[in-house]
């Protein structure tokens, strides 16, 4: 397999736009393709092909990447970029789908002769424009020659988890890692809320903390967007982290256990949704914290 691919990346938002970016950078030719093509236009600057139809971006690819928002419209966009597929191509979709969305795209790979890869990614926004994220991926060995230069391009590491995509293996241990990140994100919310709440300065209780086993960059880094008001542009979305959240809960639901923080996560997502703070970094859960949207930023 030659060195460069011809890849059609469907998706171009946060991160489908990044990893087109990277593969463009990386000398591949990339054709890309959104539902909304305004918001992928800017990528011509990169090198990149947008395509007014789904079909158009797959035509000929080695490579398909879809990066879209769930298993379903994953699915959908796929039907519609059928009859551009080539038969024998490598399909990585990179989204977060759910282990049940997963099942359904890999019959779909199956039904039209497509080399499956379950491969979705680790990393926000920022890791994701600097071609940093961890690749998950589960797939045939045969066809893993022609993936790897995508999965170099967009990431710093790969692991893989499985030879079969259709396992899920890479989406179960993304949901494992999201659960420990929304919770994380929760408590942050909820630590700067509570400190406001009692009138507590929240840099005495990162003094108390600093340097010890309980103390996190990311709880740092993420209490900082919000006193300093830097949510937007989202590292990763209220509206997305909450449907991570539900699928976490489901997969947790099929397996036999009770995700109660998981559960509360996705609540408090959805509350700060519908306050208005969706399209913010998932930290703006902190707003569901206050009755109002626009609860006290200081600390």
């Amino acid at each position: 397999m030659a060195d460069k691919l011809t890849v059609g990346v469907l998706g171009t938002g946060i991160m489908g736009a990044a990893m087109a970016r990277n593969l463009a950078r990386a000398g591949h030719t990339v054709r890309a393709w959104n539902r909304t093509r305004a918001k992928a236009e800017p990528l011509t600057a990169d090198g990149v092909q947008v395509t007014a139809t789904a079909t158009e971006a797959v035509e000929g690819a080695d490579v398909v990447l879809t990066m879209l928002y769930d298993g379903p419209a994953t699915l959908e966009v796929m039907r519609e970029a059928a009859a551009g597929l080539r038969p024998g191509a490598a399909w990585t979709q990179s989204t977060t789908a759910g282990i049940t969305g997963v099942a359904d795209l890999a019959a779909f790979a199956d039904q039209h002769g497509l080399l499956f890869y379950d491969a979705p990614v680790l990393g926000t926004r920022q890791p994701a424009e600097a071609g940093q994220l961890t690749v998950l991926a589960a797939g045939p060995v045969a066809g893993r020659a022609t993936v790897t230069p995508v999965f170099d391009a967009v990431g710093a590491r790969t692991v893989w988890t499985g030879e079969n995509g259709a396992d899920a293996t890479a989406t179960k241990l993304k949901l494992v890692a999201n659960s420990w990140v929304l919770a994380a994100t929760a408590a942050t919310g909820e630590v700067l809320a509570l400190s406001q709440a009692l009138d507590v300065d929240v840099t005495h209780f990162f003094d108390l903390i600093s340097g010890g086993p309980l103390d996190m960059g990311y709880l740092r880094a993420k209490t900082a967007l919000i006193l300093e008001d830097r949510l937007t542009p989202a590292q990763f979305a209220v509206e997305t982290a909450a449907k991570d959240a539900r699928l976490i809960v489901e997969a947790g639901r099929a397996g036999g256990v009770r995700l109660d923080v998981a559960e509360a996560s996705a609540d408090r997502l959805a509350r700060a949704a519908a306050q208005g703070h969706g399209d913010e970094d998932m930290v703006a859960a902190y707003f569901a914290s206050f009755e109002e949207s626009d609860g006290p930023r200081k600390g």
